[in-house]
């Protein structure tokens, strides 16, 4: 079978009133820089021949990715399985906040394989969704290359299965602003190709 090639893209910068705050579930707005600079990932990806492009349905991936799809006359496809983390009752808050009232919690980071958030989800559910999410997306696109505008912790869930990394190993993963990893899947088979590159 002829590779499918995943290009899967972060989001561009969000509102800086967001800054220091936890948001997965909360629709959150591309702030001017982060406008700016989905016009520059469509320009980084213009020699790209992209077939489809697939979001997330928050605002932030979809608003990063229509650049992108209007260069090349498509339209985003949502694919609701591509959303960030839910992180439930933590959404909104800012870091110090959740120190103190979720004190369990704050540590998810070095020890995310069994982190789950209270009204929310848990790392593990959310790397089953959007690995099977991918997977679809990959089987559909044999010999043709796609971009998928998601969020940090979703693209290091799918980065890290593709490797088989354990989930605890997830934040040796880095996923800046715009950073583009690329996975090409040959017979159902992950092959990561670049890693949170910030352009091609």
């Amino acid at each position: 079978m002829t590779a499918a090639r995943l290009l899967l893209v972060r989001h561009a910068e969000v509102d800086e009133r967001m800054r220091d705050r936890v948001f997965g579930r909360l629709d959150v707005a591309l702030s001017e820089t982060g406008l700016a600079h989905a016009d520059r990932i469509a320009d980084a990806l213009a020699d790209e021949t992209v077939a489809a492009v697939y979001s997330s349905p928050r605002r932030r991936a979809l608003d990063t990715a229509r650049p992108l799809a209007r260069a090349r006359g498509l339209e985003p496809v949502v694919v609701d399985d591509l959303r960030e983390i839910d992180f439930g009752e933590l959404e909104g808050l800012t870091i110090a906040e959740i120190d103190e009232r979720y004190p369990d919690a704050a540590t998810w980071t070095t020890a995310p394989a069994g982190a789950a958030f209270p009204g929310g989800e848990s790392v593990a559910a959310l790397q089953e969704r959007a690995v099977r999410a991918v997977r679809a997306i990959a089987g559909r696109h044999a010999g043709e290359t796609v971009a998928i505008f998601s969020h940090a912790v979703t693209i290091r869930t799918i980065l890290a299965d593709a490797l088989t990394m354990p989930l605890d190993g997830l934040f040796r993963l880095d996923a800046v602003h715009g950073g583009i990893s690329v996975v090409e899947w040959h017979d159902g088979a992950p092959h990561v190709r670049t890693v949170n590159a910030r352009r091609l």
